[in-house]
């Protein structure tokens, strides 16, 4: 009987507790302190190993865990595994050392039984009761890292439960009340030396005033599944910054694919557009997948659907992933945006040929080429070489708020 009891509170694989004995503890013990940390290749490392070595490597972490946080004198920790690759741990202590612990973990553990692993952690202090949203709230704290600008050298801030709190409920009235601020950055047409498309970036306004960037603001929205309405917002207000601008003007941003193959958020965007009467083909929406969609076939159909409108469609970050390859063989699109790397390391022999490569292939498929992140003018000299179609950064011009943007082109 009490094996049979133990057995329903442990993780078989790991040995620490499953999600659902995690969580009780936590609410028995309130401990201060709440971490994640996640193996970010896990999905990769399933498909070229076997199952009994990624169950060692699974175990070999808890116990490695364990008795790091023991050396440094913590005897009373929570281990937990929900999702598979995330690891939990619960404490009572100071959260900068519980932070310089998983750091370290993660510098002396990085090769495990000759077997490679990728880390990302977050620590939240201060926490509540509500501990099933503390564990969203880590998990949208790592999706954070990896949308954001962090650096792998750049350390991990610890969160305040309370202060997240905030954050999200800003996020959401800010959502509500449609409190966008959109900049607005040119692109250069290099074959008529004129600006005729803009790329939209996007934050929200809190109500104090504050800016609310992207990386703090999509994994709560993502997390709250409220994607589509944040997607619908945006789509409306460029619909009506339309009219307002000369009819020579596009823009381009960003949508998730998870929006676009709502059948309830096509039906809204394409009444809308229907509504306001303007001219679809100024719009370029820009797709970024890191992996190919399980029903190809199905989402190919849906991106027809959205160019039989006149909407035209964009690969964002061109050539950093395999799914950007796989969807130009199967899919006509309008243009591409090449991955950063490409233009940052130009001076690189072998990047510079990839990208030439790239460009060629464009050319021959009539697809329209965007280079990002131009800063200077040899940068913009070699593209130009190239052949590439728009070049966008500060070697163009600075981006624009939505009222100069009207001043200029009304």
């Amino acid at each position: 009987m009490n094996l049979s009891v133990q057995e329903t509170m442990l993780d078989h694989t790991t040995q620490g507790f499953n999600k659902k004995t995690f969580i009780k503890k936590l609410e028995q013990d309130n401990p201060q302190i709440v971490a994640c940390l996640n193996i970010e290749n896990l999905q990769s490392l399933n498909e070229n190993y076997s199952s009994e070595q990624i169950d060692t490597l699974l175990y070999t972490i808890t116990r490695k865990l364990n008795l790091l946080f023991k050396q440094h004198g913590f005897d009373k920790v929570l281990l937990g595994r929900h999702r598979g690759s995330e690891f939990l741990i619960a404490l009572d202590g100071d959260a900068a050392l519980i932070q310089t612990i998983l750091e370290q973990m993660i510098k002396e553990n990085h090769l495990i039984n000759e077997i490679e692993v990728d880390y990302k952690f977050a620590v939240i202090s201060n926490t509540s009761q509500d501990f099933e949203k503390i564990i969203l709230q880590l998990r949208g704290l790592i999706q954070s890292q990896s949308v954001g600008t962090q650096s792998k050298n750049t350390p991990t801030e610890i969160q305040d439960a309370e202060a997240l709190s905030s954050i999200e409920k800003c996020v959401i009235l800010s959502l509500q009340n449609k409190n966008l601020i959109l900049s607005f950055r040119p692109l250069l047409n290099t074959h008529s030396d004129k600006i005729d498309t803009y790329e939209i970036a996007v934050k929200l306004k809190a109500a104090s005033g504050e800016d609310i960037l992207p990386r703090v603001f999509l994994p709560i929205i993502n997390r709250l599944g409220l994607g589509r309405d944040y997607d619908l917002t945006l789509v409306k207000h460029v619909i009506d910054l339309l009219p307002l601008v000369n009819e020579s003007i596009s823009f381009t941003f960003n949508l998730s694919p998870f929006s676009l193959r709502d059948q309830n958020f096509q039906e809204q965007f394409f009444t809308y557009l229907e509504e306001k009467k303007v001219n679809p083909n100024r719009l370029i929406i820009q797709l970024y997948e890191r992996k190919t969609h399980h029903d190809l076939s199905r989402y190919l159909k849906t991106l027809k659907r959205f160019r039989s409108q006149g909407i035209r469609i964009c690969i964002d970050n061109f050539g950093s992933s395999n799914a950007s390859m796989e969807y130009m063989k199967h899919f006509k699109f309008d243009m591409v945006q090449f991955d950063r790397d490409y233009v940052t390391h130009l001076e690189d022999n072998t990047t510079y040929a990839m990208l030439n490569s790239l460009i060629k292939m464009s050319k021959d498929l009539q697809v329209q080429t965007v280079a990002k992140w131009v800063d200077n003018d040899e940068q913009k000299k070699k593209l130009r070489v190239l052949g590439i179609n728009y070049i966008q950064g500060f070697g163009v011009s600075k981006p624009l708020n939505e009222t100069d943007l009207i001043n200029r082109y009304n």
